[in-house]
């Protein structure tokens, strides 16, 4: 009878902690007499064949271990661009490129200057404990800077003129790149979901030129557009950097030097939200 008892009392403690934890992961335990009770295995040696001697053995289901290398697909950056001008528009170079320029020429409208990124993928290469990570991945950068000035840019050769007979109602122009990037990964949390977890990256990207334009719309033009080579950069090295705070994801980027090649030193970043698993 008090053996009875005795197991009676470890299959009710059992059921308890089984209620309690949910786990997924396949155990096999030893031969024997078993029972299982959510994730809880209970293993009984001996029978009636072995005399007085019963032994229970309670067996937990492990955890699943970490992959080494996960990806997060599709990945989404809104946020807003500008640059550090550090020109000498008195110079010959900057003349000209842009005859009578001054700073004032390429103010922006920095509330409709915005950048917005999309990764066709990011991946994390475990290094150390999944503390210390590889992080790269692949995708597009778009800049969209808005001028308040009536600036033209013109091509063969490029340089850029101030228009004193249109006044434009919409005046942008657009990079767009594709862009590698190279970062390391410090995640803090690395046992906790992606929503409770804290971290942050620091590295490089490469980006190269793969379009520009300049789109204005005016009364005079309607909508119109100047494609091609306008004196840009065709490739972009960049420090990047994000932070992870539970959801809520920040990224930002500076770009090691002007976007233009002659005359304008123009320095470009971005800072804003990203939107992804991590």
């Amino acid at each position: 009878m008090l053996k009875k008892t005795t197991l009676l009392a470890l299959v009710c403690f059992a059921a308890t902690i089984g209620r309690a934890q949910t786990d997924t992961t396949q155990v096999t335990p030893p031969a024997g007499d078993t029972m299982r009770i959510g994730n809880i295995i209970i293993l009984k040696n001996g029978g009636p064949n072995r005399g007085s001697d019963i032994n229970v053995n309670i067996y937990k289901k492990g955890s699943q271990k970490s992959s080494n290398v996960t990806t997060n697909w599709l990945l989404f950056d809104f946020g807003f661009n500008n640059y550090v001008d550090n020109t000498n528009y008195g110079s010959a170079a900057a003349q000209a490129f842009a005859p009578g320029s001054n700073e004032n020429w390429f103010n922006l409208r920095n509330s409709k200057s915005v950048n917005v990124n999309i990764w066709f993928f990011m991946q994390r290469l475990n290094l150390i404990n999944h503390v210390v990570n590889l992080k790269y991945g692949l995708g597009l950068e778009l800049y969209n800077f808005r001028y308040e000035e009536n600036i033209r840019f013109t091509k063969n050769p490029p340089s850029v003129y101030k228009d004193e007979e249109i006044q434009y109602s919409k005046n942008k122009l657009a990079t767009d790149y594709v862009t590698v990037p190279l970062m390391l990964n410090f995640n803090f949390t690395p046992n906790k979901p992606n929503d409770r977890s804290f971290g942050l990256s620091v590295g490089v990207s490469g980006s190269y030129l793969y379009s520009s334009r300049q789109k204005y719309v005016s009364d005079e033009t309607g909508k119109d557009k100047t494609k091609g080579n306008l004196g840009l950069n065709d490739w972009k090295l960049a420090y990047i950097g994000e932070v992870q705070l539970g959801p809520v994801k920040l990224y930002g980027s500076y770009a090691t030097r002007s976007m233009f090649k002659d005359g304008l030193d123009q320095t470009p970043y971005a800072v804003g939200l990203r939107i992804g698993n991590w």
